[in-house]
């Protein structure tokens, strides 16, 4: 590198001063060694910062090998932090522990936990203080929830009470007896409504039956929750008896099927209720005339469902809200029922909700039509006093 270019300038100069005349080959000559020995100095200058190039240059790789070591160490940690360390973290702060006791728990948990870097630390302590706050603000709400429900169920339950004596007295008077069934109705309707803010919230439904109640009856009180129940049409019920524990679950879950089943097919047609007994238990199946489903709303809706079991979150209900799949999704959770939609032969929606053998008893029903018996009267679960009227004497 250093003597190529002084030896090419080295010949040029010589012949020149070979080529040119007598009197100007000293000039040649003098300027001739100064070219070479400026070419030469280039030449050291080049090579040298040639050199320091290559040094920097392999600086260079040896610092960005470093840094992806460091990065690729750095890459395995947060992996390792985010598949091993957080998750058992997050299921001890499930399991009712505060986030301090769960980082003093780290080295039993795992001793290599121990020498966590101290970001991680400071990283997870942060994360579980976050979560621990917005899981205690929405049990907050739930109970809230809960807390209302139970008020507007034990005045639904009062009032029903009430149309129920009022019945008793002015039931030879066609036109206030009417009224009177239609107030009922729609007091129903309320009190369906207040169950299923409960469930949502982690309760369950307001009332509980002392006796085992027939199916058929279950069915017609699920019927008697709805706007539309003129729709419904009860075909083959197996005759078959469910707890008293259980009625009140059974006929919230079919009254929101039935609900659905009547709001989403035309208002001319009928909704087909039938009963069998299966292995498992008893397939309640309603069956109705309108949209039938595509793939993507069955996937929609089973996400639904799913996210119902798992557990709603108050906060994603929406300023819209659709409550009842996320309702029976949070009841078969509770009482291990199954439910299942599915596109039906008459071109709309079969829901099958399959009622488990433990919720079914071979002790006498206490009544087949919808007049369940005064012997069923339901009873307030966990509800505040409701507001009492003054006792009066009974009509004759």
């Amino acid at each position: 590198m250093l003597l190529l270019p002084a030896i090419v300038m080295a010949a040029a100069t010589g012949a020149a001063v070979a080529l040119v005349t007598e009197p100007a080959r000293i000039a040649v000559g003098v300027c001739g060694a100064v070219a070479t020995l400026l070419v030469a100095a280039a030449a050291t200058e080049a090579v040298r910062r040639g050199r320091l190039l290559r040094e920097a240059r392999a600086e260079h790789e040896r610092h960005r090998a470093y840094l992806e070591a460091r990065i690729a160490a750095h890459d395995t940690e947060t992996e390792y932090f985010i598949q091993q360390v957080f998750p058992v973290c997050l299921n001890h702060l499930h399991a009712g522990n505060e986030p301090n006791e769960v980082m003093r728990a780290l080295p039993r948990l795992n001793p290599s936990w121990r020498d966590l870097p101290k970001y991680q630390q400071v990283l997870l302590r942060t994360v579980l203080k976050i979560i621990d706050d917005e899981e205690n603000l929405r049990d907050s709400s739930q109970r809230s929830f809960v807390s209302i429900a139970r008020r507007v169920q034990a005045i639904v339950h009062q009032q029903a009470k009430e149309l129920r004596e009022m019945e008793e007295d002015h039931g030879r008077n066609p036109e206030v007896f009417d009224d009177l069934l239609r107030i009922d109705h729609g007091t129903a309707l309320i009190g369906r409504l207040a169950d299923s803010i409960s469930v949502l919230g982690g309760g369950r439904p307001g009332r509980q039956w002392p006796k085992p109640v027939a199916l058929y009856s279950v069915l017609r009180g699920a019927m008697s929750r709805i706007l539309e129940y003129r729709r419904i049409d009860l075909k083959s019920i197996a005759k078959i008896n469910i707890k008293g524990i259980y009625v009140e679950p059974v006929i919230h879950a079919a009254a929101e099927l039935l609900d659905n089943a009547t709001r989403y097919s035309p208002p001319t047609s009928k909704v087909s209720v039938t009963a069998t007994e299966v292995q498992t238990g008893v397939a309640i199946e309603i069956e109705d005339a309108g949209v039938s489903l595509d793939e993507q709303a069955r996937a929609r809706i089973e996400g639904i469902l799913d996210r119902a079991q798992r557990g709603v979150d108050l906060q994603e209900i929406g300023g819209n809200p659709r409550l009842g799949l996320a309702v029976v999704g949070r009841l078969c959770t509770q009482f291990n029922m199954q439910v299942s939609l599915r596109a039906s032969a008459y071109g709309g929606v079969r829901a099958v909700l399959v009622v488990p053998s433990e919720m079914i008893t071979d002790q006498p029903g206490v009544g087949l039509a919808h007049g369940i018996g005064a012997t069923a009267v339901p009873r307030p679960v966990d509800a505040p006093p409701a507001p009492q009227r003054a006792p009066r004497p009974a009509a004759p």
